[in-house]
């Protein structure tokens, strides 16, 4: 992974590079005070950095201005939610850090060494060096939600939006398609799940006798590539966070205590109580997965081979084929295959939004055709499943219209809304907040006489 690559995967969540980076010191100072928040010059230029990054070119004075005002509306947001009393648990900080260097370590193939020789320090140090910044993360995009929270359009509105809009400016929108799928997984043999849970069984025991150490088998055995880095650790967790098999298992125990063994759809579990405050608990685990080898692989491809025969030979409807041979933990199994665009929250998909596999899959289907058995594996290799593919439609690339995009249109007039809707907070919240800036930033900018107001507390 190349020091450009990491260095933009850590920008795009959202995190500051430049208190651990290793590069050359720089001289840092504070270059506006938003009430009693603090913009320094580094924030500044490490989003300058990321926008030259993703551009390849040096960024104009406009995307300066632009840069730097959404950088004090974010410090005027975590300003106003702490006057507020808006509260960020530090619960909420740990996932969403463990979360982020989960990615980051899964771009560099689980590879501790190569993190701590780029940046120097070790993940628990750099963690500790970016919680502020998350937790201020993590009260302006609430603040921000609290702000737009009534945002609302009527079908008439989102008419009238569209109507504003000049015709020769209309979106024009590729191909798209709307697909189903039916998943199963292979089933395991027994041959192979006895082994598995032959060897959780025999992991529990050496922890108990002493002989091992429950975070060292972790690190060493678990299949849980997130958690097994840090000794199992799944940190703070209420309840609803886990499968229930495993959540009724881990609130059960006592605080040091190591579970019985304990099987989800995962695989076989290890569970140790680290701590417990009221309805959250803090958890490590061991996860073991029984292998599935090629015969497995065959028998769930064979079997899905057969239920395609009903749907094509003998008209059993797709929908109802997914509810009676569907796997129920698909996302998709609910709305009867059909498949939800994370994208855009609808169903329909553009081209670049479609797996690979997939649009390989429907390439050259005709419209309510089913493709044949279809194997998807998880990167790194991970869960394997096999899934049929059924085109349910595909439109011709045309131009915006209610008729055809109307759910496109609302969704594009209630976030031009809440642009509104902030823009007059900010300005509102400005005329009561204390700012002060350095004047040569925003000599050349349109938005010195809005932030730029005054070097003393307002008067009531």
């Amino acid at each position: 992974m190349t020091s450009k690559s990491i260095f933009l995967a850590f920008s795009l969540l959202g995190l500051s590079l430049v208190s651990v980076a290793q590069s050359p010191q720089v001289i840092d100072r504070v270059i506006a005070t938003v009430g009693g928040e603090l913009l320094l010059l580094s924030e500044y230029q490490e989003q300058l950095a990321l926008m030259a990054s993703q551009s390849g070119t040096k960024p104009t004075q406009e995307e300066e201005c632009f840069v730097l005002e959404q950088l004090l509306t974010a410090k005027l947001l975590v300003n106003q939610s702490k006057l507020d009393s808006i509260e960020v648990s530090e619960e909420e900080v740990e996932a969403g850090l463990n979360a982020r260097f989960d990615r980051i370590l899964t771009m560099m193939n689980g590879d501790l060494k190569q993190f701590e020789e780029y940046y120097g320090q070790t993940v628990s140090e750099v963690k500790l060096a970016f919680r502020d910044d998350l937790r201020n993360q993590l009260l302006s995009e609430r603040m921000r939600a609290d702000i737009v929270a009534n945002a609302r359009m009527t079908p008439a509105e989102v008419k009238t939006f569209f109507g504003k809009i000049p015709t020769d400016s209309l979106p024009y929108f590729s191909s798209e398609v709307e697909i189903r799928e039916l998943m199963i997984k292979p089933t395991i043999n027994d041959v192979q799940r006895q082994e598995a849970l032959d060897r959780v069984e025999a992991l529990r025991t050496s922890i108990l006798d002493g002989t091992a150490d429950f975070a060292d088998m972790a690190r060493k055995y678990s299949e849980d590539p997130g958690s097994g880095r840090a000794g199992g650790d799944l940190g703070w967790a209420p309840r609803g966070t886990f499968v229930p098999n495993f959540e009724a298992a881990a609130y059960r125990l006592d605080v040091g205590e190591v579970s019985e063994v304990v099987e989800t759809q995962f695989g076989f579990h290890l569970i140790e109580l680290q701590e417990r405050r009221g309805n959250r608990i803090r958890s490590r685990h061991i996860l073991i997965k029984p292998k599935i080898v090629q015969e497995d692989l065959d028998r769930a491809e064979v079997y899905l081979d057969s239920i395609r025969s009903l749907i094509v030979v003998d008209s059993l409807p797709f929908r109802d084929a997914v509810r009676q041979f569907g796997n129920d933990k698909a996302q998709s199994y609910s709305n009867g295959g059909r498949l939800t665009n994370p994208v855009t929250g609808n169903t329909f998909f553009e081209i670049s939004d479609l797996d690979p596999f997939v649009f390989l899959a429907i390439d050259t289907l005709e419209i309510e055709d089913v493709t044949a058995p279809v194997k998807f594996e998880q990167p790194g290799g991970g869960e394997v499943v096999y899934k049929l593919i059924m085109l349910e439609s595909r439109s011709k690339p045309h131009r915006a219209s209610l008729q055809t995009d109307y759910d496109k249109i609302r969704k594009a007039a209630i976030e031009s809304k809440k642009s509104v809707i902030l823009s007059d907070w900010v300005e509102k919240t400005i005329g009561a907040t204390f700012i002060k800036m350095d004047r040569s930033l925003v000599r050349d900018c349109d938005l010195q006489d809005r932030w730029f107001l005054s070097e003393t507390v307002p008067q009531p």
